[in-house]
C-alpha cells in the first residue's frame, strides 16, 4: 500500500472505532496487521499464527488458497481472540472493504471479551501456542519426525473429544469428594478407607478386629466412575504406555480446543453480531456514491443466503434484528403476557450477546415467523437426488438445534477403562437419531488404539440395532449385541 492509502486506512480505524465506542461496543486494544493472501490462508488454516506443524493445517491451506486463486471464495479478514486482539486484513482490499472489515472485527472482539462462553479462554493463546510448537520441534529432533507427526495424527483425530465445562466438573468432585470424606465414619468414630487419614499412629491396629465397613466405601469402584465424555483428558491420565513428552502432546491438544470450542458454539451468534454492527457503523461513516455501492454489494454478498448450508453471517443477523424489532416495538399480545414496556431493543440484544450460545439463542430466538419469512428446510437424499425432506418450522428448528448440539460432533463418553478386567477400554456413542459415519470409524478406532495401547470397543446403533465395533491391533470388527 503506498503512505496515502495508509494514512486513510489509519484515519479510517479512528473513526469507526470511535463509532463503536458510541454504540457502546466494548472491545480490547485492537491492532491490525495487512497481510498477503498466503499469509492469511496460511492463518485460516492453522488457527493461529503461532501454532505447530502439521499435515493436515497444509491440506486446509491448499484447499482455501486454491479456491482463491479462482475466486471461488475470499478471506477479508482474521481475528484473534485475544488481548490485545489482533486482526489481519487481506493486502488488496479497496479502502471501502477493509472500512468494512475494521468495523466487523471491532463486533468480533466486543463478542470476545463479553460473551459468557469465552469467560475460561486463555487470553494469552498466542504465546501459549508458541511455547508449544517450540516444545514439539524439541520433540521431533529428539524422538524423530516420522514419530512424533504420527503421534499427532491419533490425537487430532479424536482432538474434538473433550469436556468444555471441565471446570464446573472438576468443582463439583471436589466438593462431593469433601461430602464423602466427612460423612463415611466407622464405629468409634474412626473413618474407613484409603483416602482417610488415621487419627493416631495406632488405629490400624483397633482396625484388625472390627468388621469391615458397610457403607458406601465397601462398594465396588467403577473405572471410571461416571461416564467421562473427555476422552483426551482419560487417555492422557491413565494410558499405561504413554512417556511424558506424548502427554503433554495430548494436553496441549486438548487446551487448544477448549480455546477453539467457543467459537464453534457461538458461530452463528458471534458472526451474526458482527454483520449487525457493521451494517449500522457504515452506515454512519461517510462514504462516497462509489463507495456506497460497493460497499452494499460485500454486504449482500456477506449476508447472501445458501441452498444447501445455513449462512451464519445471514441466520445471526436476522436473528438479532428481529429480537431489537420484537422488544422495541412489543405486541399488543407480548407487553401484556412478558410485561415487556417496549423501547428496549438494543438493551436485549446487549444481553443476550452476553449469555447466550447457539443453541440457546436458536431455541430462545428463532421464531416460526423467521423461519418461514427465510424459506428454511431440511433435506436429505433420497436415491441419487437431495430433496427437501420437512418445511414444518418445528421440525426445522430441532434439525438445526441438532445439528449444533455438541459443536456439531458425535457425543462419545468412556464407559469403562478396564473392560473384561483386562484394560481394554469401552466407548459408547450416546445415539440420538444420527448415525456414526462407519468408514470415518473404522479409520479412527486405530489411531484410539495407538493411543490406549490396548483393545479398543465402541458402543453405536447402526439401523436401530446395537453393534459394537472393536479393533485389538489387527483388524477392525464388529457385531450386533
Amino acid at each position: 500500500m503506498t503512505k496515502e492509502e495508509l494514512r486513510k486506512l489509519s484515519e479510517a480505524v479512528e473513526i469507526i472505532t470511535a463509532k463503536a465506542r458510541e454504540f457502546g461496543l466494548d472491545f480490547y486494544d485492537m491492532y491490525f496487521e495487512i497481510c498477503p493472501a498466503d499469509i492469511i490462508y496460511t492463518f485460516g488454516a492453522y488457527g493461529m499464527p503461532t501454532r505447530f506443524s502439521h499435515w493436515t493445517f497444509g491440506k486446509a491451506y491448499h484447499k482455501m488458497k486454491t479456491q482463491y486463486d479462482y475466486n471461488l471464495s475470499r478471506i477479508y479478514e482474521m481475528v484473534i481472540n485475544s488481548n490485545p486482539c489482533y486482526a489481519f486484513l487481506l493486502e488488496g482490499n479497496s479502502l471501502v472493504q477493509n472500512k468494512l472489515v475494521i468495523a466487523h472485527v471491532l463486533a468480533h472482539c466486543d463478542f470476545f471479551k463479553n460473551n459468557v462462553y469465552f469467560k475460561h479462554t486463555n487470553r494469552n493463546m498466542v504465546e501459549s501456542m508458541a511455547s508449544a510448537a517450540e516444545r514439539f520441534r524439541g520433540y521431533e529432533m529428539r524422538y524423530g519426525k516420522d514419530r512424533v507427526e504420527a503421534f499427532l495424527d491419533a490425537v487430532i483425530s479424536i482432538q474434538e473429544h473433550v469436556d468444555p465445562y471441565h471446570f464446573i466438573k472438576a468443582g463439583r468432585e471436589k466438593k462431593k469428594q469433601e461430602k464423602e470424606e466427612g460423612s463415611c465414619a466407622c464405629s468409634q468414630g474412626r473413618k474407613c478407607g484409603k483416602r482417610h487419614r488415621q487419627e493416631t499412629p495406632y488405629d490400624d491396629l483397633w482396625e484388625l478386629d472390627e468388621p469391615k465397613c458397610a457403607g458406601q466405601c465397601e462398594k465396588p469402584r467403577k473405572f471410571p466412575p461416571e461416564p467421562e465424555k473427555d476422552l483426551l483428558l482419560f487417555i492422557m491420565e491413565h494410558a499405561r504406555d504413554l512417556d511424558d513428552w506424548q502427554r503433554d502432546i495430548i494436553s496441549v491438544i486438548r487446551q487448544e480446543m477448549f480455546y477453539f470450542w467457543p467459537q464453534l458454539e457461538t458461530k452463528i451468534m458471534n458472526e451474526g453480531w458482527a454483520t449487525y454492527w457493521h451494517l449500522r457503523i457504515m452506515r454512519e461513516v461517510d462514504l462516497t456514491e462509489a463507495e456506497a455501492v460497493e460497499f452494499a454489494k460485500m454486504h449482500a454478498g456477506v449476508i447472501q443466503p445458501s441452498r444447501v448450508r445455513l449462512n451464519p453471517y445471514h441466520l445471526g443477523l436476522k436473528i438479532f434484528e428481529d429480537i431489537e424489532r420484537r422488544w422495541n416495538e412489543p405486541t399488543r399480545e407480548e407487553r401484556k403476557k412478558y410485561n415487556r414496556p417496549g423501547g428496549e431493543g438494543k438493551q436485549k440484544i446487549f444481553e443476550v450477546r452476553e449469555q447466550e450460545n447457539d443453541i440457546s439463542f436458536l431455541r430462545n430466538y428463532l421464531t416460526k415467523e423467521l423461519i418461514e419469512e427465510m424459506d428454511l428446510y431440511l433435506y436429505k437424499k433420497m436415491g441419487y437426488d437431495w430433496k427437501v425432506s420437512d418445511k414444518d418450522w418445528e421440525k426445522v428448528k430441532d434439525g438445526i438445534l441438532s445439528s449444533l448440539t455438541n459443536g456439531g460432533y458425535p457425543y462419545i463418553v468412556v464407559e469403562d477403562g478396564d473392560f473384561n478386567k483386562r484394560g481394554d477400554l469401552y466407548l459408547k456413542h450416546c445415539y440420538e437419531g444420527l448415525e456414526l459415519d462407519v468408514f470415518y470409524l473404522e479409520k479412527t478406532l486405530p489411531y484410539v488404539y495407538r493411543l490406549w495401547g490396548r483393545p479398543v470397543h465402541l458402543e453405536t446403533v447402526i439401523d436401530n440395532k446395537k453393534v459394537l465395533f472393536s479393533y485389538n491391533g489387527e483388524k477392525v470388527r464388529n457385531k450386533f449385541i
